[in-house]
């Protein structure tokens, strides 16, 4: 900056000069070869005129060569000022005041410091946000900085191993500093903040488990390493009729679960309209919502059909539910003595093996990498290699690749060679859902949604997320917005579209929601729905 000055008046003061001795230049010429004397402060606006291009008034035109040439070569100066101010002083100065500024310091408490930004941390501060939570992202990286607070993030451009950006971040002050880079710059990090702040609550994100260990040695509180878990919730998924506990059950209270069941083909639901399948005489539990093709349903409409792409939420006593999983598994238990096939073999595929190696199924492991526990090294996405998996036979394919474009693939390849097929797939940004469950999978969980809900649920002291595991939320939250109001009168799932499932009033567990019933002060709601839907109900309670 200190050159950009210095060049400046330089330039300044050479302009300068060379307007000075072309006035005098034009006033002499103008009397001795013209014969028509005139003012300096008139040769200077003729200078100026020349220079800028505004013309040249009544002095024109001339008889002389020699103010003729003087002219000329006025013109080819003042051209040449011209190109040569545009670019060195005039657009730097033009882009310095178009070109949006990023902080490098902020004054915040008691706010969450967010290192670096990946597609979980898109999760993480919506969640965020919708609590009203203060938080900053620190991020390296000046173009990306600058994307997102054109997006109205809270951005400080720096790099957040250091301790003198971190300190610039106000992480003193902070509640809890969110590691969220690679592994290693994530160690180094903690250890800057552990530096700053010994009462920081530290948070990082391991994406190699064996890393979770250092983490913790480096300063870290909490280290969350969410391919396992993905994993294995993604097996559940095949598994889960195959098990005799009622796995994957949310415990809400003594003896009240939530739980999300998935429709077997040739079970006594497959098939039946919700209005005929009974499930609240049959069984006694409460259907919460369902998931259809990739879509929720916080209330469906009695008409609609129970399929093989329906998995049903719902709560009740664990007696209750396993009723209800007896009626949505396959009458014929075919899938028992079924093959599945399972597309990648890193942490998130070694975590569906381990899971899927608990049940009588036979599994089938395809990656591209020969290592141990690898049945077919070849590429997923390619329908010969599938042909040899026996994918044509198989029950069921958990694609566990680490790419979203050939997760795409490999699913419509798969769909395409066994329409019975039942697939489950990861997304590793939101984004690839939908483009997944278009391609045909029946069950598809982002790990960016997994992670961001992981740090979410251990950062918001106000709300506790029981499933960051699942694609609805089931959160335990007060309600201050509500209180007064019966459930009727709140109307929480028009506006909403989520569903209140239980009320935490003292010691008792409400379970039976009268539409009269009135939210009282004290009351911890246990709330399900959508990430939207829950923002949107966020806003409500918290009036």
């Amino acid at each position: 900056m200190a050159n950009q000055r210095r060049r400046l008046v330089y330039y300044g003061m050479a302009l300068v000069a060379v307007v000075v001795a072309y006035t005098v230049v034009y006033r002499y010429g103008m009397a001795v070869f013209e014969g028509r004397p005139v003012s300096f402060l008139h040769a200077f606006g003729f200078v100026i005129e020349t220079f800028t291009t505004t013309g040249y008034g009544e002095d024109a035109p001339w008889a002389s060569a020699a103010m003729q040439s003087l002219v000329v070569v006025m013109q080819l100066t003042g051209i040449f000022v011209i190109f040569l101010t545009l670019p060195l002083f005039v657009a730097p100065w033009v882009e310095r005041r178009l070109s949006t500024s990023v902080p490098t310091a902020i004054d915040l408490e008691d706010h969450v410091v967010i290192c670096e930004f990946s597609p979980r941390g898109e999760n993480l501060v919506e969640e965020l946000a919708s609590w009203g939570k203060p938080y900053v992202i620190v991020v390296s990286d000046r173009e990306h900085a600058v994307t997102l607070r054109e997006r109205g993030l809270t951005v400080v451009h720096g790099d957040p191993e250091s301790t003198a950006v971190l300190e610039a971040a106000s992480t003193r002050s902070a509640a809890v500093l969110v590691a969220d880079a690679d592994d290693d710059r994530n160690a180094s990090t903690v250890l800057s903040a552990r530096e700053l702040s010994e009462s920081v609550r530290v948070i990082a994100f391991a994406e190699d488990p064996d890393m979770t260990e250092y983490l913790r040695y480096a300063g870290a509180d909490s280290v969350f390493s969410p391919r396992q878990l993905l994993g294995q919730t993604l097996a559940r998924q095949v598994t889960m009729g195959l098990r005799t506990e009622l796995g994957g059950a949310v415990e809400i209270g003594d003896d009240f679960n939530l739980v999300e069941l998935p429709i077997r083909p040739e079970s006594e639901l497959a098939g039946a309209r919700l209005s005929e399948s009974g499930i609240r005489e049959r069984t006694g539990a409460h259907v919460i919502g369902l998931w259809q093709r990739g879509d929720f349903e916080p209330n469906p409409p009695p008409a609609v059909v129970l399929d093989e792409e329906t998995h049903l939420f719902v709560a009740g006593t664990e007696s209750q539910l396993e009723a209800l999983r007896t009626l949505t598994r396959s009458a014929v238990r075919r899938r028992a003595r079924g093959t599945v096939v399972i597309a990648g073999y890193g942490e998130v595929g070694t975590a569906v093996a381990a899971t899927v190696a608990e049940t009588p199924m036979k599994r089938v492991v395809v990656d591209i990498v020969d290592r141990p526990g690898v049945d077919l090294v070849a590429d997923a996405t390619v329908a010969e290699t599938l042909r040899e998996a026996g994918i044509e036979d198989a029950d069921s394919l958990i694609v566990a690749l680490s790419s979203d474009t050939d997760t795409v693939l490999a699913t419509l390849v798969a769909r395409e060679l066994n329409p019975e097929l039942h697939i489950v797939a990861r997304a590793d940004d939101d984004a690839a859902v939908g483009k997944i469950y278009r391609a045909g999978a029946d069950y598809v969980l982002a790990l960016a949604t997994v992670s961001g809900r992981m740090a979410a649920s251990a950062i918001i002291e106000e709300e506790e997320v029981l499933t960051p595991l699942r694609q609805v939320d089931l959160v335990r939250t007060s309600a201050p917005g509500l209180v007064g109001q019966s459930l009727a009168g709140a109307d929480v799932r028009s506006r909403t579209g989520c569903t209140v499932v239980a009320i935490e009033r003292g010691d008792e567990l409400l379970t039976t929601l009268d539409p009269d019933l009135v939210v009282e002060a004290g009351d911890t709601l246990v709330v399900a729905g959508t990430d939207e839907a829950m923002h949107a109900f966020t806003a409500l309670a918290q009036g």
